[in-house]
């Protein structure tokens, strides 16, 4: 596997879902991800064996970004822009599906996949220190475990979720 974060080169996937080749091609999802870091360990949640992507399997917290989430009515500074809206999706996604608050997210990577119903789907994967809260999982998630590297290796995890986990790792072990 290419480091994560410096792919050699791209891959154009191309659905095979012939309704949605319909919709207008600029259509996808919009997802962020926390890898969540407390104590040197990394919060990692088992996906419900019913989610349409990844089933069974464990990741790090995560959402989509919905239609009726935008917010972009003119603000009182004029512009019909909403900003800061990753940095809000991730830590509303990390309270819903483990029920923590986290310090401010980084980014770290993004990536592109294809759903199995075809959708296309654009991470952006963050990383954030864990601020408070005790884990509560959503009905999207099924277990939990926090892990260091070594351990997380033991885990069914989503292909590129430990590549991810120990860019943090080396990220933290810089500061």
């Amino acid at each position: 596997m290419t480091d994560v974060g410096r792919p050699e080169k791209a891959t154009v996937i191309r659905s095979t879902n012939k309704n949605l080749q319909k919709l207008d091609p600029k259509l996808h999802i919009v997802a962020a991800t926390a890898i969540i870091v407390k104590d040197n360990k990394f919060l990692i949640a088992k996906r419900a064996s019913w989610e349409k992507a990844f089933p069974d399997k464990w990741t790090v917290p995560g959402g989509k970004l919905k239609f009726g989430e935008y917010k972009l009515e003119r603000v009182a500074s004029g512009f019909p822009q909403q900003y800061n809206v990753v940095d809000w999706l991730v830590r509303k996604e990390v309270k819903e599906e483990v029920g923590l608050e986290i310090k401010k997210p980084s980014y770290l990577c993004d990536l592109v996949f294809i759903r199995p119903d075809g959708f296309p789907v654009v991470t952006l994967s963050y990383w954030a220190h864990y601020k408070s809260g005790k884990v509560k999982l959503s009905k999207e998630m099924t277990d939990h475990a926090w892990v260091n590297l070594k351990e997380a290796k033991k885990y069914d995890l989503i292909d590129g979720i430990w590549d991810e986990l120990k860019m943090v790792d080396s990220i933290l072990k810089k500061s």
